[in-house]
């Protein structure tokens, strides 16, 4: 996987190690939100733990951050689950827990942390939150109505989020060692996600060779086509001519999601399978049926990833997988990945939205988005993303992309 030079990134960002604060040995890190939240704030972390390596970094996150970190090597040491607090572990118009929110911010504050780092949004609800854990030391960043913490930066929609949360800890002095995320997948979660791709490939063709005879020389390709935001999926039938167009030149297709992208998933499968020309052409779906761990061992086993900007396409870019996605440009400049060398993009240009016409580019904290839930990516084609697969793995074969990790 190719990843950014940091050294390059701290030459054009002014990152000052001199900032470093003194006696640091438990640091709390605020992260709520999605998977992709999560992935986008390692780089951040990363950094955090080569400025200062004699402490215990504790992440304050979801569930979902916990099933993927615990016990994972890296440099978060346990995961702290929020309690459902407004605006920063809910949505900002859901209740608090009061009861849940005071619990959980005595027993952290118990831990009497050296610094607390604010990487979740704007600060109006996470900063008070924040400084509710009494840490001596607090950086983050700030709206013009959030609370102020000792060392803050504006948060200004649009900045990429990886490049905003490095900067966010480069106000402790953490200097990034890199400029992307990365999550190490263990041995037996490969060997744990092999298993499930071949039974369920067995289940379907009866074996995992096929009625192809692409046998074990077959590539593997992954398909995610859910998001939170439904304004990010692309058509349901651009999918499934994907998958069937892959199965078809010889590569196994398997749909993966959570939720409702399962049933998506599910159906985008049988679609191209009802579609294929013969029955040698497996698109099979392990939606609904996959731990986080479980994923990233399926998608570390992947020679490609197609999908939405999702979770999923994050955590396959973290894993070394190479992507071919598809996004609109206004979440491109915040979440889009930074290199080309394996990863590519296919762009919608949508301006407006295309039932009531308000400008969709003025988004954020300081205006709120329309109703509508039309997809934003709809005029992205299937043969550019199908060109991208391509310009990633050469000639898509079954005898020429072999399987990673075999």
């Amino acid at each position: 996987m190719r990843t950014v030079d940091a050294t390059a990134l701290c030459q054009t960002m002014r990152f000052d190690q001199t900032m470093r604060f003194d006696d640091v040995l438990k640091i709390a890190v605020l992260r709520g939100g999605g998977l992709g939240d999560l992935l986008f704030a390692l780089p951040a972390v990363d950094a955090l733990a080569a400025a200062y390596p004699e402490a215990e970094i504790v992440l304050l996150g979801t569930p979902a951050h916990r099933a993927l970190l615990e016990g994972r090597p890296g440099p978060v040491a346990r995961v702290e689950v929020l309690p459902h607090a407004r605006g920063v572990h809910g949505p900002d118009t859901a209740d608090d827990d009061a009861i849940g929110t005071a619990l959980f911010t005595k027993r952290m504050a118990a831990e009497h942390f050296d610094l607390a780092c604010q990487l979740h949004g704007g600060g109006r609800f996470s900063n008070p939150f924040l400084l509710g854990l009494g840490a001596a030391h607090t950086v983050g960043t700030v709206t013009p109505d959030a609370q102020p913490l000792e060392r803050s930066l504006p948060y200004l929609y649009y900045q990429h989020e990886v490049v905003r949360w490095l900067e966010t800890v480069a106000l402790a002095g953490a200097v990034p060692v890199r400029a992307e995320p990365h999550v190490v997948v263990t041995m037996p979660e490969r060997q744990r996600a092999r298993a499930l791709v071949e039974g369920v490939f067995d289940a379907s063709t009866g074996g995992w060779g096929g009625a192809g005879g692409g046998g074990g020389g077959a590539g593997l390709m992954v398909i995610h086509p859910g998001a939170t935001d439904p304004r990010r999926r692309w058509p349901a039938g651009r999918f499934a001519e994907v998958a069937r167009r892959a199965a078809r030149d010889g590569l196994r297709v398997v749909l993966v999601g959570e939720g409702d992208d399962a049933a998506l998933a599910d159906r985008i499968a049988s679609t191209a399978a009802a579609t294929a020309t013969t029955s040698a052409e497996p698109v099979v779906s392990l939606a609904g049926r996959l731990s986080l761990p479980e994923l990233a061992g399926v998608l570390a086993n992947a020679d490609v990833f197609v999908g939405n900007d999702s979770g999923p396409r994050h955590l396959a870019q973290a894993v070394g997988t190479p992507t071919a996605s598809v996004y609109w440009v206004g979440n491109l400049i915040n979440g889009g990945p930074l290199t080309r060398g394996g990863q590519r993009v296919q762009l919608s240009w949508t301006t407006h939205c295309p039932v009531c016409g308000r400008d969709c580019t003025q988004v954020g904290w300081t205006a709120p988005r329309c109703e509508h839930d039309v997809s934003f990516v709809q005029d992205v084609p299937a043969d550019a993303v199908y060109d991208d697969i391509v310009s990633l793995l050469g000639p898509v074969t079954a005898t020429t992309v072999p399987l990673r990790g075999r």
